[in-house]
């Protein structure tokens, strides 16, 4: 590709390019980038679940009810 042509395109169309190439020429790296995305997907939906739970769900039912009971807690303290 001459360089005229290579200024024809973007940066966008330039950086991905750059990792489509890396990501299909990468042999281990592949099997560290699964090892990478399972683990965020504990840390993001597993962990979320265990350690965070909708608290607002438990004392109210409805949305004026979360609204009140959160315009309460800020407010009244």
């Amino acid at each position: 590709m001459s360089e005229n042509q290579d200024n024809n395109h973007g940066f966008w169309w330039h950086a991905f390019h750059l990792y489509y190439d890396g990501f299909r020429s990468m042999t281990v790296g592949k099997t560290l980038w699964l090892i990478i995305g399972i683990k965020l997907f504990i840390f993001f939906v597993i962990i979320k679940m265990l350690f965070f739970p909708n608290f607002l769900s438990t004392k109210c039912d409805t949305e004026e009810e979360k609204t009140e009971y959160v315009r309460h807690q800020l407010t009244d303290r």
